[in-house]
């Protein structure tokens, strides 16, 4: 059963900041604390906790606790299921499929 697809504006306006893409590219495949965020942005700690914030309410990025530290990767899943919603919305005749690597 598929689960309730992010809401189309929510999932745009958490892609529509360009910190926030580079937050997702570099989480990406890895999980990165907030300080390891900010040493790779070259921005606030607050600026990327703001960031954070937004991709986490979103659905876009998870997080897993380590000692004190949060570490935060990109939720790939999420990303293509929203990515597929938006298609579906906006595209309804055209077919959605995903391709999967083995």
């Amino acid at each position: 059963m598929m689960k309730d697809a992010m809401d189309t504006v929510e999932f745009a306006k958490a892609l529509a900041d360009e910190t926030r893409q580079k937050i997702m590219a570099i989480c990406c495949c890895k999980q990165l604390s907030v300080t390891e965020i900010v040493e790779a942005l070259d921005v606030t700690q607050p600026t990327v906790s703001h960031h954070l914030g937004i991709l986490k309410r979103a659905g876009l990025v998870s997080t897993k606790r380590r000692g004190k530290e949060i570490l935060y990767t990109l939720n790939q899943e999420e990303l293509a299921d929203a990515c597929c919603n938006v298609v579906v919305v906006f595209a309804p005749e055209v077919e959605v499929s995903m391709d999967k690597k083995e």
